[in-house]
């Protein structure tokens, strides 16, 4: 196995978006070093200079280094990434996130051995863990998403599986860069959801995502339900913009889903006194879908106050101005 592992080093880079790096990050890092396959490069592609901790690289070895900053107003989900890949020359690269930490050594290895599941694979995604930092409802949530079982989803299954066929996480997911290439990478601008946006585009092209349980992430927030909202009505931004993939596949069929079966954990676990949270929650993301889905019919105003990505919206209704 270690020589299997020797042979996979120079395999893959690592693409990490930050913005304010924390000592989440600062764990993220020191677990990627460690892992049993070490990546060839860890890209970091950091919104606004100034905010960028210096000591978060002091002591790392600088040949392992990549850093590019850019200013919070070029900031786009699919651009930061698609920035990141234009710097490695890897035939794989994983995408993560600065707040995600794998859980022990053999990740990289693991989502690294899945793409000889399937000859067509293009895509696989991590198992996200829960911790002690994570709200209830999120552990349900994780617990929905993220199985014990491997599985290869491809075009084939769309009409049994609806939109959870496009499901993958950039959260932690590594890509075979020549289809990723071919594709044009992820689509441009992406205000939200470029992972699944690309699943999508890589199935309906003939690719595979494949989910791969053994690789294990720890990836925790605590989210209220106002922030529910806002990443919500994000979500539902990206399906009104890439309407030509989602309104094939409506939402609310698996999030009818989610919430019958999370009311079913909550009380076969004797978690009743949560059920009522749990659905004051899930209608404030429910409300920030259904509004981001139509948020071309509300006022400017309100898609400012209600969204997270302003830099977003500011670059999309100067483009209508100019065309107008």
């Amino acid at each position: 196995m270690q020589e299997k592992a020797q042979s996979q080093k120079q395999n893959y880079d690592v693409i990490i978006p930050t913005y304010k790096p924390d000592e989440k990050c600062k764990r993220l890092l020191d677990a990627l070093e460690k892992q049993e396959v070490p990546p060839r490069k860890i890209i970091l592609i950091n919104t606004e200079e100034a905010l960028f901790p210096k000591s978060l690289l002091e002591g790392r070895n600088p040949e392992l280094y990549l850093l590019k900053h850019i200013k919070k107003e070029e900031f786009d989900h699919a651009y930061a990434r698609n920035l990141g890949v234009s710097f490695s020359d890897a035939p794989f690269f994983l995408c993560m996130t600065e707040d995600a930490v794998p859980k022990d050594g053999s990740c990289t290895r693991e989502l690294l051995e899945a793409f000889s599941w399937e000859e067509k694979i293009g895509a696989v995604y991590a198992r996200q863990l829960t911790d002690e930092e994570s709200s209830f409802d999120e552990v349900l949530s994780r617990s929905f998403n993220y199985g014990i079982e491997p599985k290869i989803c491809g075009i084939e299954q769309l009409p049994k599986l609806g939109i959870k066929c496009f499901f993958q996480s950039n959260v932690c997911c590594m890509y075979k860069k020549d289809l990723f290439q071919s594709l044009g990478g992820f689509s441009e601008p992406s205000i939200f959801n470029e992972d699944m946006i690309y699943a999508a585009r890589m199935q309906e092209a003939g690719g595979k995502t494949a989910y791969c349980p053994r690789a294990e992430v720890w990836h925790s927030h605590h989210f209220s339900a106002m922030d529910q909202f806002h990443r919500n009505f994000d979500l539902g931004v990206s399906h009104r913009d890439y309407r030509e993939i989602f309104s094939k596949i409506p939402a609310e069929k698996e999030g009818m889903k989610y919430l019958k079966r999370s009311i079913e954990k909550l009380w076969q676990e004797k978690k009743a006194l949560l059920i009522l949270p749990f659905l004051y929650k899930t209608a404030f993301r429910f409300l920030g879908y259904q509004l981001g889905k139509r948020y071309h019919k509300l006022p400017k105003s309100w898609v400012f106050a209600f969204t997270v990505n302003p830099q977003y919206f500011r670059k999309k209704f100067s483009k209508e101005r100019e065309k107008q």
